[in-house]
């Protein structure tokens, strides 16, 4: 398919650079076949059914973007996959002038090596210290890597430690938020447990990747980015046992969605499961395992756009945003939400 057909024209005002508060006031726009619903996100324990799961992403995301020298130089990098060891594949500016056994300091005592270089501004990092250690100084010298339209004139706000983390983030290792989550609150998690609504808990950690452009003209020759995840044995029965009883999978976010196709057997069933995905979804995909996703306004012409097109198809999406632009909604990592129904194409 041309990636064109999933362009279209945002206004720059429309782009939140900031949550609303609290959490849960973000607006909800409803997308299914019977048209399209202004709500708030408030209102999700009514919208869904006693019996409906949500499946949660409970990674956690890590102060990944960092600031050295390399010599006089300056040099930022935001971290974004994980090699074991103390090895981290990274994103570079400026990249160009970087070689490997470069050193680049970050703080007096904390520094890493480049390895090699890749594609599009990638290096490979070996720090100095690996595992417990490399957090720690990832807790003390780095600052959390918000997506580049998210502007910050000194670096980032000290919200941002707070309000790019959802509030069931537990396991280390994102180096972006899985923001359709952010919007939820203990109270409206309690709202959901008291109208009969399950939560069952996966893990995908959203590398930096997915906020690369689609440089490709066709969707096939696109190169999706690799993400690990994990789905243990307790959220496959928990999915398993809502499907048998006539329940509905609600997926919370993109991560979520993709990482439950990715495990989903040709006849929907989850399995336990840990590992990489790269799963690429155009319209034209056949869903398994996921009957409404959550999750907030992507970008024109992104992997994430695509992949709500596909749910529910590429003139519907198309229209639910040019609604959503007029109406004021406000796009992106710190904007506001869809509930989209899965329809048949």
């Amino acid at each position: 398919m041309k990636v064109d057909l999933f362009d279209y024209a945002l206004p720059p005002e429309r782009i939140a650079a900031h949550p609303i508060e609290p959490r849960d006031a973000a607006r909800l726009l409803m997308v299914g076949a019977d048209g399209l619903a202004d709500r708030r996100f408030t209102d999700l324990p009514g919208l869904l059914r006693p019996g409906d799961l949500l499946v949660f992403n409970d990674t956690r995301v890590i102060p990944a973007r960092l600031r050295g020298r390399r010599g006089e130089a300056g040099v930022e990098v935001t971290l974004h996959r994980d090699e074991g060891g103390g090895v981290w594949r990274a994103f570079a500016r400026p990249a160009r002038k970087l070689r490997p056994g470069d050193r680049v300091d970050f703080a007096p005592g904390f520094a890493a090596e480049v390895v090699d270089k890749g594609e599009r501004g990638e290096v490979r990092l070996r720090f100095d210290r690996s595992d417990g250690a490399l957090r720690a100084a990832l807790d003390r010298h780095g600052a959390m890597p918000l997506p580049p339209y998210i502007p910050r004139e000194r670096g980032t706000d000290p919200r941002d430690a707070i309000d790019y983390q959802t509030v069931y983030a537990r396991r280390d290792g994102a180096v972006a938020a899985p923001t359709a989550g952010l919007h939820f609150t203990p109270a409206l998690l309690d709202a959901l447990t008291a109208r009969g609504i399950g939560a069952a808990w996966l893990t995908l950690h959203v590398g930096a990747g997915t906020f690369l452009p689609v440089r490709a003209a066709e969707t096939r020759d696109h190169r999706m980015h690799a993400e690990w995840g994990q789905i243990d044995g307790g959220a496959a029965r928990a999915i398993e046992e809502t499907r048998a009883a006539g329940g509905r999978i609600v997926a919370v976010g993109t991560t979520s969605l993709r990482l439950l196709e990715t495990a989903a057997g040709d006849d929907g069933r989850i399995a336990p499961f840990a590992g990489e995905t790269r799963l690429f979804i155009t319209p034209g995909y056949r869903f398994r395992a996921v009957d409404l996703l959550i999750t907030n306004f992507h970008l024109p012409r992104s992997t994430l756009f695509m992949l709500v097109c596909a749910l529910a198809g590429i003139e519907r999406m198309k229209d639910a945003y040019a609604h959503a632009i007029a109406a004021g909604y406000r796009f992106y990592s710190y904007g506001d939400a869809c509930l989209i129904e899965r329809i048949a194409t």
